[in-house]
């Protein structure tokens, strides 16, 4: 998936964590002159211009993609309310605009409409459990819009967790379906891996990862809003 042009250089810091953490490249450009160089050979994927900073120079990069010879990448114009009425005769320079400050959420559903308006691209392959979101191309995890620092397998074991909520899985089934089945460490492997997880989650989320007695562990609650569950039978917990 070739980048997404942003500007400006440095764009905003909420900007560029949201996309990030929704694994879209990008690359920053501070005008129309860098943005013709740094084009890549199949065109930019779209553009986020952020015009409440400067106006006309973010208007000026949007003028400038809608005149290369490329094909013309979807434009989403980041601008504040107050400079609504800027907007007056230049309908033609953006595909859709988002009022700032913007909620991550209502960026990331504007630019998937976008590309999906003008079939460029696709979006990266996300996991998301109430407010646990895990990229799976970029291996990122954040939780509340808040990073968290995975180790390989503690991600491993995480993206396994999040995709069968609320099933129980015994110690020797994690450890085949996460570790593989030439893996020849013990159990504790997987209570070790759990208990650092639920360190990285924060004393408010480490409730996330049930300890089912007597049999192993348990990803989730039976009834989170918007989740889907593979199984709802009721067991007791640890």
């Amino acid at each position: 998936m070739e980048p997404l042009l942003v500007f400006p250089d440095p764009p905003p810091p909420l900007l560029a964590q949201t996309l990030d953490l929704a694994g879209h490249p990008w690359k920053a450009v501070s005008n129309a002159a860098v943005a013709a160089q740094s084009e890549p050979t199949d065109g930019w994927a779209g553009a986020v211009v952020c015009a409440e900073d400067d106006t006309e120079a973010a208007f000026g990069i949007c003028r400038s993609l809608r005149k290369r010879d490329a094909t013309v990448a979807p434009t989403l114009l980041l601008i504040s309310g107050a400079q609504l009425g800027e907007l007056e005769l230049r309908e033609d320079l953006f595909d859709d605009f988002c009022l700032s400050p913007f909620h991550p959420k209502e960026l990331e559903a504007r630019l998937r409409h976008l590309f999906w308006r003008n079939g460029k691209g696709t979006r990266p392959e996300i996991v998301e459990y109430g407010n646990l979101v895990l990229n799976l191309e970029t291996y990122q995890a954040a939780l509340g819009r808040k990073p968290l620092d995975l180790t390989y397998m503690e991600y491993e074991l995480l993206k396994f967790f999040a995709t069968h909520p609320v099933k129980v899985f015994t110690r020797a089934q994690l450890l085949s379906r996460v570790w593989g089945y030439e893996y020849y460490g013990g159990a504790r492997t997987v209570d070790v891996h759990v208990r650092r997880l639920r360190a990285k989650l924060g004393e408010e989320h480490a409730n996330l990862i049930q300890t089912v007695r007597s049999v192993g562990y348990r990803f989730g609650q039976a009834r989170l809003p918007g989740s889907r569950s593979e199984s709802t039978e009721p067991v007791d917990d640890a």
